[in-house]
């Protein structure tokens, strides 16, 4: 199946029962789908007026305790980047899955590009950490939206699945296993009843992981949610303490369980002098690249980031203390490449194009074959 009908297959999997969304190239396959199938299995599928409002849904409904998720473009995701920091400051969990297009404005609707990483990590005011998947595969497509429901339940946070147009429009062979072999986490939900008087304290925090038990509504407890800074009842505290103490909080409960989070995917680093890193379908090439290097006797190996966010610092520093190259080949100007200069220490070689087709192995090859002298 196509990328993007994977994804929305692995969002039911998952047990997605809501889907909020407006059409925008590359990725309407994945509302096609929902609307298809959420009559099926008695979810709700929602055409909204815009992505302003489809963010906002699919809030609303992970507050009254569903799986939520939406679906859009870099236009898209740029108009629900506010209502991401609310959800962020809700502490709701849900989905946003962002399948990348030539940018930025209208860009290149139809043709690829990976240039949301940044918009991805940053594009909401103000300090917050956010997790985030890329895909190199319609198979991974549907893994990772699985994964991505798990951490969005697992730290009551959104989570963002940032795909590609030729992965979401890729057709290739998808296994679906059988429901019970899914890894499924539930929320953590509060243990105890809605107290006889007096707010239920939503926003405290569990001092294992900081991450607060999630009453839903309707369920009794008097639950009181705002986008201003708030204390542990959710009632506001305009104080500078206060949201000190809150924003540090939202930033430790992802930055705490980096390890946890992390996705990578390596070939050839054992003995590697020569680091390839990439993502998405981009990684596709750099693989190619790389086993034709180390068919000519050249040590290189490919690290794959499949999850972008939070960065794999530490992993970096540690390569930096053993190899001689870091290339990154990603279909933007840079962006990924400047973390791995930070995290390094050192300059990288960039192999990068602005986007609207695929970066070709031959021109990592090259890449590859310069820093080897060749």
């Amino acid at each position: 199946m196509h990328g993007d009908e994977a994804c929305a297959e692995g969002a039911i999997a998952a047990g997605c029962r809501f889907f909020a969304g407006y059409p925008i190239t590359p990725s309407t396959e994945i509302a096609e789908r929902f609307a298809q199938r959420m009559p099926e299995l008695g979810g709700v599928f929602i055409q909204m007026e815009d992505e302003l409002a489809s963010i906002a849904a699919v809030l609303g409904a992970s507050a009254a305790g569903a799986r939520a998720m939406t679906a859009t473009s870099g236009p898209g995701l740029s108009l629900m980047l506010e209502n991401l920091g609310l959800g962020v400051m809700l502490e709701l969990p849900c989905v946003i899955v962002d399948i990348q297009r030539g940018a930025p404005s209208t860009g290149l609707p139809t043709m690829v590009g990976q240039a949301d990483v940044m918009q991805a990590r940053w594009g909401s005011h103000g300090n917050y950490s956010i997790i985030a998947y890329a895909p190199w595969s319609p198979q991974e497509a549907f893994d990772l939206t699985v994964l991505c429901f798990n951490m969005a339940d697992r730290f009551r946070t959104p989570v963002v699945l940032l795909g590609d147009e030729v992965i979401g429009h890729m057709m290739e062979r998808v296994v679906i296993p059988p429901a019970e072999q899914l890894p499924r986490w539930e929320r953590k939900r509060p243990t105890t009843p809605p107290p006889t008087a007096g707010p239920y304290r939503a926003f405290e925090p569990d001092p294992d992981d900081l991450v607060p038990p999630l009453p839903h509504a309707g369920e009794g407890y008097r639950v009181h949610f705002t986008g201003l800074t708030h204390d542990e009842r959710g009632y506001p505290d305009m104080s500078g303490e206060a949201h000190h103490v809150l924003v540090t909080r939202l930033n430790e409960k992802i930055d705490r369980h980096v390890e946890e989070i992390t996705r990578l995917e390596d070939y050839g680093l054992e003995d590697a002098r020569i680091v390839v890193v990439s993502f998405g379908c981009t990684a596709r090439s750099a693989r190619r690249a790389v086993r034709e290097a180390r068919a000519r006797g050249i040590p290189v190996g490919l690290l794959r980031l499949v999850s972008l966010w939070p960065f794999p610092e530490a992993v970096l520093r540690e390569l930096a203390q053993r190899v001689d190259t870091f290339i990154v080949a990603e279909m933007n100007l840079g962006q990924v490449r400047l973390e791995v200069e930070r995290c390094s220490g050192r300059p990288a070689v960039g192999v990068h194009h602005a986007g609207g087709e695929m970066i070709h192995p031959e021109q990592i090859l090259q890449a590859i074959l310069r820093s080897a002298g060749r």
